[in-house]
């Protein structure tokens, strides 16, 4: 547990100054807490070293944060699972979403499980308050796309699965 509040503590003052897309501009570390939620939650993952990088899956990408700053706080499982799901955000954003389908697949399933938690989390926040500026078209493409990446971690949580589909088939219908 004392990781794990540590984890959400390191977490928040990382993402202090970051908010989400949506039209309230939401403070971010509400993502990275409803990773872990999904996770411990609805999916009953107990994996201290899947929720504590579920809490920080952000934070390389996003972030200062270096790979060994995560390694001397949290470990090197920890620390590995949030390489595994970090985009390189030196390559173009359509590059990034090729690679999350390419390698969906090829992640272990401790990522797997962080993957699948942060589309689920994507999905319901675009569902419920989508970013200010996004036409039904640009949801619906994500929707596409999240499914796309999920595609390639299925068989890692059945009932996660399921979470997926059903926040999918929340998908806004076409203009």
């Amino acid at each position: 547990m004392n990781v794990l509040i540590r984890a959400t503590a390191f977490a928040a003052d990382k993402h202090r100054n970051q908010r989400r897309k949506d039209a309230d501009a939401s403070p971010y570390i509400n993502h990275p807490i409803a990773l872990a939620d999904v996770l411990a939650n609805e999916g009953n993952v107990a994996d201290e070293a899947v929720l504590v990088a579920a809490l920080l899956h952000d934070t390389i990408e996003d972030t200062e944060t270096s790979m060994e700053e995560l390694v001397a706080q949290f470990g090197q499982e920890a620390a590995d699972i949030v390489a595994e799901v970090t985009d390189d955000k030196s390559l173009p954003k359509a590059e990034r979403k090729r690679l999350q389908v390419e390698h969906a697949a090829t992640i272990s399933g401790k990522a797997k499980l962080v993957k699948l938690a942060d589309k689920i989390c994507n999905l319901r926040d675009i569902a419920a308050c989508p970013p200010a500026d996004w036409p039904v078209e640009r949801k619906r493409e994500y929707f596409d796309w999240a499914k796309a990446v999920v595609d390639g971690l299925r068989g890692v949580h059945p009932g996660l699965e399921a979470v997926f589909d059903r926040a999918f088939a929340a998908k806004p219908p076409a203009a």
